[in-house]
């Protein structure tokens, strides 16, 4: 099983920058989008053989996920049931035999830390309703974490300290789901591998330079580790000022 997650950052966007074509070479099992920027009906993707999956902000423009899966899930639900997060179209979780997958979008804490109160209120609550899940069944769920979570995943850790994405209650907050019983699949498989980045900045040349950082994940459930056979980063892969993920399992 082919698992793909992308910040698109625009998917009307990335379409003219060459996102079919990468959708269909990968030919992935389940391909798991974030910040889609869209509202419904402004978009129709011609993915044969993929049921589609939509979670739209109420907002214009902003945030967004969708999930599409060659396999047609037993259930889809939108959101994490709670009103005060599920207004910006950040999550989406499809139910399978073996397992729940969830697309999720992460809220940034922004400039100047402005939004980091209501971030570590989300960090809570998400890690309630996937432990919810898990009580079920395992749990995969992927997308744009807006962590950097050791100095490893991002070029410049001191010159970032505290900054959104590398605060130190941010990155206590994704230690806590892996003591939860969650694996860091790409760490997982490769612990001391530098240099590693899933977003650039679109400034100061950062993707030439590989000035980055790793804020693209895929989380599984510590049940499911022995069923992980690789986890990767394709940097290669152009149209977004981050990079698609790749999680196989058996």
């Amino acid at each position: 099983m082919r698992f793909i997650s992308w910040n698109v950052n625009g998917l009307r966007a990335c379409m003219q920058k060459g996102f079919l074509n990468f959708f269909k070479e990968t030919d992935a099992d389940i391909f798991c989008l974030q910040e889609t920027k869209l509202s419904e009906g402004q978009l129709e993707l011609p993915l044969e053989g993929y049921h589609q999956y939509w979670n739209y902000a109420e907002k214009k423009g902003y945030s967004g996920t969708a999930l599409f899966t060659k396999e047609k899930p037993i259930n889809v639900t939108y959101g994490i049931n709670i009103e005060e997060h599920d207004h910006e179209g950040r999550v989406i979780t499809a139910e399978y035999p073996d397992y729940y997958v969830v697309t999720v979008y992460v809220p940034n804490s922004q400039r100047e830390l402005a939004r980091i109160d209501y971030r570590m209120v989300w960090e809570k609550d998400f890690l309630l309703y996937i432990k919810g899940l898990e009580k079920k069944k395992p749990v995969i769920y992927c997308g744009d974490l807006n962590v950097a979570h050791k100095e490893i995943d991002l070029k410049n850790p001191d010159s970032n300290h505290m900054n959104a994405g590398f605060t130190d209650k941010e990155r206590e907050c994704f230690t806590k789901v892996l003591e939860s019983g969650y694996i860091d699949s790409f760490r997982y498989l490769y612990p001391d591998k530098k240099e590693a980045y899933s977003w650039w900045s679109y400034m100061f040349k950062s993707r030439e330079r590989n000035t980055g950082w790793r804020i693209d994940y895929f989380v599984v459930s510590e049940k499911l580790k022995d069923r992980i056979k690789d986890a990767k980063i394709l940097s290669d892969i152009l149209g977004s000022d981050h990079c698609p993920v790749e999680l196989e399992i058996s």
